[in-house]
């Protein structure tokens, strides 16, 4: 198992990465010191798949749960659910030495971190990712958060978790779009801050298919690596961070316009970074060569690259409450090369709109 520590000042978070690491979550939280009760934030699909092995590691742990289910789909990510949580948690008995336990993806992640970061002013936090984007991305850097119909994760907080255990084993049981869809985050990492990562990810493609062990584990390791990096230098996103946001300006603005139903979190960030790619080139930031490159390995993988028929300026007013926005102008991440962003305010709109139309 490898280990990445996210250092905050005096605050060290561990991430443990490695194959059945599922079966040891009870022996890392005792080692961290979580012993309380804890809640599993969990959906019925991942429940059925890996709730009975979550549940026994915890019992030899000697620390007692209960459990808390919602719907697997973006949609419950809401405050609805948050609410049918809090109570589940204090009909439990949840006191401040339990904590938080979110097995699944990054919908069971974002709303569990939420949950921690709110009861009682706050519970220790475990996330436990089962889904590709959690895993290399959303378990990771403290954002949690829920949607509202105007906007995704407009509501949240930033809740570092105690402990991040990552099993890449579990990704063999991804349905084919869930994958595909995880891939864009692990994209975006070669593009913002390593070439020679989206290089390995150029060539290793088919291992990335076939799920390779050694292949998974480089991509999550390296993924979290350079997530931690980037958090340790900014937590808060009050500058470098959101360079994190590669693409997501568009994505979320697109996932709340067809109401989260449509597209998956990893869809519409690859026809965010798709677009944003050609806007570099538009702005002359980057050169051809290096979008093209980006837009071949996301149509490889099988990523949607198009903006689709949508009306733009209600596009537009979406992107306009991206919480990166800053003094009602947008803020975007835009491609240098391969490996390098930047962070871009004031955007003409003539040049937005000009991109979006392909």
């Amino acid at each position: 198992m490898e280990t990445i520590t996210l250092r905050l000042g005096k605050r060290q978070h561990p991430i443990r990465v490695g194959p059945k690491a599922l079966d040891r979550v009870g022996a890392q939280m005792k080692k961290n010191g979580i012993t309380g009760k804890a809640m599993v934030v969990t959906n019925p699909v991942v429940g059925r798949l890996y709730g009975k092995r979550l549940k026994a590691t915890l019992t030899a742990a000697g620390i007692p749960s209960a459990w808390f289910e919602i719907p697997d789909a973006e949609t419950s990510k809401n405050l609805l659910w948050c609410g049918r949580a809090y109570r589940a948690m204090a009909q439990a008995g949840m006191d401040r030495s339990g904590c938080v336990v979110a097995l699944g993806g990054g919908v069971v992640g974002d709303l569990g971190g939420f949950l921690a970061a709110t009861y009682l002013r706050g519970i220790a936090a475990v996330q436990v990712p089962t889904s590709l984007v959690a895993q290399v991305d959303s378990s990771v850097g403290g954002k949690t958060g829920v949607n509202l119909p105007e906007g995704k994760n407009l509501v949240g907080a930033f809740y570092q978790p105690d402990l991040v255990v990552v099993d890449p084993s579990v990704l063999r049981t991804l349905p084919s779009r869930e994958w595909t869809s995880g891939m864009a985050e692990v994209v975006k990492y070669g593009v913002i801050a390593e070439e020679s990562f989206f290089r390995f990810i150029e060539s290793r493609l088919e291992g990335f298919r076939k799920f390779q062990p050694k292949v998974l584990q480089t991509a999550v390791v390296t993924s979290c690596r350079i997530k931690a990096a980037v958090v340790e230098a900014d937590e808060r996103e009050a500058g470098p961070r959101a360079i994190l946001n590669f693409g997501h300006t568009f994505g979320h603005a697109l996932e709340a316009l067809t109401r989260y139903r449509r597209y998956t979190h990893g869809e519409a960030v690859g026809m965010g970074m798709a677009w944003a790619a050609r806007l570099s080139v538009h702005m002359g930031l980057c050169r051809r060569e290096d979008s093209d490159r980006l837009t071949d390995l996301l149509k490889r993988i099988g990523l949607p690259i198009e903006v689709p028929r949508i009306n733009r300026a209600r596009l537009l007013e979406a992107m306009g409450r991206d919480k990166k926005a800053r003094g009602g102008r947008l803020r975007f991440i835009l491609m240098r090369r391969i490996g390098e962003v930047g962070v871009y305010d004031g955007v003409p709109e003539s040049a937005i709109f000009e991109t979006l139309r392909g």
